[in-house]
């Protein structure tokens, strides 16, 4: 027996040696304590070790018997001769006494006490157990109670509680129509028990986004068809006068069109009750609901009268229910049943005329003058052509996903890449299966909370099924980069995911599709290019004019919600999906781990949280090098002509949700100033952003062919071809030595950031031309459309954001009208500029100079276009190489054709401003001077900002050099127009000088013969004599963002965003702000 067991079984023994009618046996506490106790025996130390090894049996019998006594269901199961006492030996004697007999007095004397004591114990339990029973048994039937839904509310109200409960027993006997009748009649009886003070800033944020979530909840669970659950957490929360307080009239009114719906008459009172004890007076929406349900249940006219006649006296119009409610036509089924049920003669109002009003706005007079019939130029392609394109862009959409296969070149089929795909598609088939179980473990979850009362993901997570899910969930997870994501904004991407596809699946469930074909095809028959309709309208307002508006645009769900969402999914995803553990090292065991883990990393000073994909799982896509990508819908452009735009939510993709103006998720200033601006005043926007998007476009197969060369070689990134990560820069290899300098492991410090800051760069690069590549191949030979909205400023771009004809020069080039027109007498001439403009060379020269030196350069430009990577390959020292090539190919096209005027091109001439953020304020400040340097005013030479600036900077470098200022001689020959544009170009945007310098940095070490130690000092020389150029030359420009900037400091101050409107009626909010603290006190407030 070790020390340990005798220090815990010899303190609690002692009892158990006391024998009764014996005061004290000191011998056996000497035995028993060892060195521990004081010497309390004259016996020798011989005997006394005899003594230990007999107390050492004694004890060990004792703990065993008391160890099967705890384990055992009774008394009779002890065996009774291992607790049996032997009596101390006499003084003297070495030899331990024998063990007493079975029928000692001593041993029976103690046995006896061992079972009443054994006795009194199990009685004790006995009664602890049925306790915990009783209790275990009250809290099942709490949670039960808890986990039932509630359908009766609990009123704070005395009158209406008094009200509900008679009704409830029938104690008049009164009927359901009877109670809803004189619920309409009541006042709305809200109790404020106690006055609410001022409500700061942050509070009241907070309670708002708690009604967004709560208001979402209801209608997601009314959606999904969980309407008890719905009305049991609105029981709830009615129910506790502090959350009473945040509930709004449109959460009862969601439960309301739910029961409605249902012929749940009962509910629907119940609702009616709840909304009447919280303060409020039915709405239109709220009379709907009730005759809605009465139209269901076919209820007696008296009861739909009264209701009718309360509606009158609370200032609402039957004709307003079907005019300014958009309702299914089911819905308007049973609302028109139910009123003409009460007043027979009810005709449904006349559907609205097309607005009679114009925009006012002068700069579009001309094109929406009455007097002058709408010129609009219609589709290329005949009717029954575009027909077939909407059926495709139709599947496309319902699809959600479009599936593209990879230009990147394929691999061997090896037998290690034969395995690596198998491996891939058994590990699939795995998880999607293992998500699935999760899933509905999550749902289940999600279910509990929700039915305690408070609003949960569970319908949310009823949208899609849990099929569904996995495979947007191993989507995501295949697209992943190899350096990761972060946590939050993937869970951002895959919130609104799911919000698209339930959209669209909602759209697809109701009527709305098969509407949208009707309305659409009569739309095409003004659009088709063999149309006998005359073009007398505008796009939108052929649309407005061709039925009733569009059925209720979707919610979009509060950001909480949508982040929430996407988080608990990425969680399902990291705890799900896992990989055997050989595939990670060859040693390795067959036990399961993480295909993603979560790190944490830096970016601005700031943790964040990254999902990481698991290197060896990189490596086996890598090695799998599967040939297809997939997108989303609304991420590829259309393959019919886009919706035009008619309200600040409809407009663009045919099913999938599109914002008119993008934003920042979250932010809703934007839509708000959207919906309350009158609707004339955006038919300028509106109409020009469906221009845009009427546009067709194909792909140039000619300049695809070569970048696609280059591509699936080893790129070229003089060309924007960027490489792939191959070649990227190796870090430095081998051991550190261990007598390094630190000089020596900071340097190898910032060469291992530089290589992993390129690799990174590449990889981002050779991404985004792989997306734009596949995508082009996926188009080729086909006509698309690319559908546009706006930034907060009125900027309009291409809502598909991988494949559009916005971006670099290769992007450009890449794209060409689908509608040719003929060059015409001085077409051919034009394309000669535009190309010498490409190539930056004559900047500075006139029209007909510039003309006169590309027919001097025509050889060079033939053989371009005959030979663009085997000939004298002049066009790739353009400026835009790419589109200098594709203009040289569309020039050789035209003069090798008979008639060069009749040809027909279809080559798109990009055009630009001269600095357009210049041309502004030179025009707002009337400075002449720099009106004349962004060509805002006639010239026989175009002028060109930057290069003056440039030549400004020079002046002032070669003064600092004659002084002797260092840096100012080392930079001579390197001041040029592309060092100092990109800073003078964002200048007007509000760069300041440590963005600047950053900028000018880039461009010079760029530069291979500039002396790379000079880069810090040179480019804060620059930067600040870049600064005093702009403010020499643009004086009155500087002076206008001075006045800006301390209007919107002013402004700020108010508590208030900068907003404006447009001359074309855009109202415009500045969504940027800084964060700052507020410290306030009695006599100071402080701003941190």
């Amino acid at each position: 027996m070790s020390a340990l067991r005798w220090g815990r079984g010899a303190a609690g023994l002692r009892w158990a040696l006391w024998p009764a009618g014996r005061p004290c046996l000191l011998a056996e506490e000497g035995a028993l304590r060892g060195t521990w106790g004081r010497r309390r025996s004259s016996a020798s130390l011989c005997e006394q070790d005899h003594r230990k090894d007999w107390g050492h049996a004694e004890l060990l019998e004792v703990l065993e018997a008391r160890a099967r006594q705890l384990q055992a269901d009774c008394v009779l199961e002890v065996t009774e001769k291992r607790v049996d006492m032997a009596r101390l030996p006499e003084a003297g004697s070495s030899q331990p006494p024998r063990k007493a007999q079975a029928g000692s007095e001593a041993a029976l004397g103690l046995s006896g006490r061992w079972a009443r004591k054994l006795d009194k114990e199990k009685r004790v339990m006995q009664k602890r157990k049925q306790q915990l029973e009783v209790k275990l048994q009250q809290r099942a039937e709490q949670r039960a109670r808890k986990q039932q839904l509630r359908v009766e509310p609990r009123l704070l109200n005395g009158q209406l509680a008094v009200r509900l409960q008679q009704w409830r027993l029938h104690a008049h006997g009164s009927p359901w129509e009877e109670q809803l009748a004189w619920l309409l009649q009541e006042a709305p009886q809200r109790l404020h028990s106690e006055e609410e003070g001022p409500v700061d800033s942050l509070a009241r944020t907070h309670c708002e986004g708690q009604q967004q979530r709560l208001l979402a909840f209801l209608q997601c669970c009314v959606l999904v068809d969980q309407l008890a659950l719905a009305h049991h957490v609105l029981v709830t929360q009615h129910g506790r006068a502090r959350q009473q307080r945040g509930l709004t009239l449109p959460m009862y009114n969601a439960v309301l069109l739910g029961w409605a719906r249902k012929g749940s008459f009962k509910e629907l009172v119940y609702v009616f009750f709840m909304l009447k004890d919280a303060g409020f007076s039915p709405d239109l929406l709220s009379y709907a609901a009730a005759l809605q349900c009465m139209g269901r249940l076919d209820q007696d006219a008296s009861t739909i009268q009264r209701c009718l006649k309360q509606m009158v006296q609370d200032g609402l119009q039957p004709q307003e229910l079907f005019r300014s409610m958009a309702l299914c036509k089911e819905a308007q089924a049973a609302l028109l049943s139910a009123v003409r049920k009460a007043d027979p003669t009810f005709s449904l109002p006349q559907p609205p005329l097309p607005s009679s009003q114009v925009n006012t706005s002068p700069l579009l007079r001309d094109i929406y003058d009455k007097d002058c019939p709408a010129s609009y130029p219609r589709q290329h392609l005949p009717l029954k052509t575009l027909k077939s394109l909407f059926q495709e862009q139709l599947s496309v959409e319902m699809a959600t996903t479009v599936t593209v296969a990879s230009v990147e070149k394929a691999p061997s089929l090896t037998k290690e890449v034969l395995q690596a795909r198998k491996t891939l598609q058994v590990l699939r088939v795995q998880w999607e299966a293992e998500l699935c179980r999760v899933l509905r473990e999550t749902k289940a979850s999600e279910a509990h909370a929700a039915r305690e009362g408070r609003p949960s993901l569970f319908p949310y997570l009823c949208l899609l099924s849990e099929g569904e899910f996995a495979r947007l969930l191993l989507q995501t997870l295949q697209a992943l980069p190899q350096q990761g994501e972060s946590l939050l904004s993937l869970a951002q991407q895959l919130g609104l995911r799911i919000f698209n596809r339930h959209v669209v699946q909602r759209k697809q469930l109701s009527d709305e599709v098969h509407a949208l074909e009707r309305r659409y095809f009569k739309y095409l028959r003004q659009m088709a290019s063999d149309s006998l309709v005359a073009v007398s309208r505008l796009p939108r307002q052929h649309w407005e004019a061709l039925g009733a508006p569009e059925a209720p645009h979707e919610q979009p769900w509060p950001l909480p919600v949508v982040v929430q969402l996407g988080k608990q999914l990425a969680e399902v995803l990291v705890q799900t999906v896992k990989m055997p553990g050989h595939l990670a090292e060859r040693q390795g065991s067959c036990k399961l781990i993480p295909v993603l883990y979560h790190v944490y990393s830096f970016r601005s000073f700031r943790q964040i949280g990254i999902l990481k994909p698991h290197p060896a799982f990189m490596q086996l896509l890598a090695t799998a090098a599967e040939r297809t990508m997939t997108f989303e819908a609304a991420e590829v452009p259309m393959l019919c002509p886009p919706l035009p735009w008619t309200s600040p939510h409809s407009g663009a993709f045919l099913l999938s949700p599109t914002k008119l103006m993008r934003s920042m998720e979250g932010t809703t200033q934007h839509q708000r100033l959207l919906e309350a601006c009158p609707p004339t005043e955006l038919h300028g926007a509106l109409d020009a952003l469906t221009q845009l998007g009427n546009c067709a476009w194909r792909v140039n197969s000619r300049v695809l062919d070569l970048v696609l060369k280059l591509f699936t070689a080893k790129g070229c990134p003089r060309l924007g071809v960027p490489a792939p990560p191959s070649e990227a820069p190796r870090p430095p290899q081998g051991r550190l030595l261990r007598g390094a300098s630190p000089e020596h492991k900071a340097e190898l410090r910032r060469e291992l950031a530089r290589c992993l800051k390129v690799a990174r760069e590449m990889h981002s690069l050779r991404t985004d031309a792989l997306y734009r590549l596949s995508l082009a191949q996926h188009l080729r030979h086909r006509v698309f459309w690319l559908p546009h909205n706006m930034d907060f400023r009125g900027r309009t771009y291409p809502c598909p954001p991988h494949f559009n004809h916005l971006g670099s020069d290769l992007a450009r080039a890449l794209l060409e009208f689908a509608q040719g027109r003929p060059l015409g007498p001085h077409g051919l001439d034009w394309l000669k500029v535009h190309l010498v403009n490409l190539t930056g060379l004559k900047k500075r020269e006139s029209l007909q100079a510039r003309l006169a030196f590309a027919d001097e350069m025509m050889k060079d430009i033939l053989d371009s276009a005959d030979q663009p990577l085997t000939g004298r390959k002049w066009w790739m020292e353009a400026d835009e190489p790419w589109q200098a090539l594709a203009c040289c190919m569309e020039i050789a096209q035209a003069v090798r054709a008979r008639d060069p005027a009749a040809h027909v091109s279809h080559f798109p001439v990009h055009q630009d401003g001269s600095c357009n953020g210049l041309q502004h304020y030179a025009a707002l400040g009337r400075d002449s001077v720099g009106a004349a340097s962004v060509n805002l005013v006639p010239s026989d030479l175009p002028q060109d900002v930057y290069s003056g600036v440039a030549t400004q900077v020079e002046v002032f470098r070669r003064q600092d050099a004659e002084r002797g200022v260092q840096v100012a001689q080392v930079l001579e020959g390197f001041i040029s127009r592309k060092v100092v544009k990109q800073t003078v170009m964002t200048v007007v945007y509000g760069v300041t000088r440590y963005g600047g310098r950053l900028q000018i940095e880039k461009r010079l070490r760029e530069l291979s013969n500039f002396p790379q130690e000079f880069v810090w000092e040179a480019s804060h020389y620059l930067v600040r004599q870049v600064f005093n150029s702009l403010q020499e030359m643009f004086s009155g420009t500087r002076a206008i963002q001075r006045w800006l900037a301390e209007s919107a400091r002013l402004i700020a101050r108010t508590g208030s965003a900068v907003e404006w409107v447009t001359p074309l009626g855009i109202p415009v909010i500045q969504p940027y702000h800084q964060d700052a603290k507020v410290l306030e006190g009695p006599d100071v407030c402080l701003r941190a």
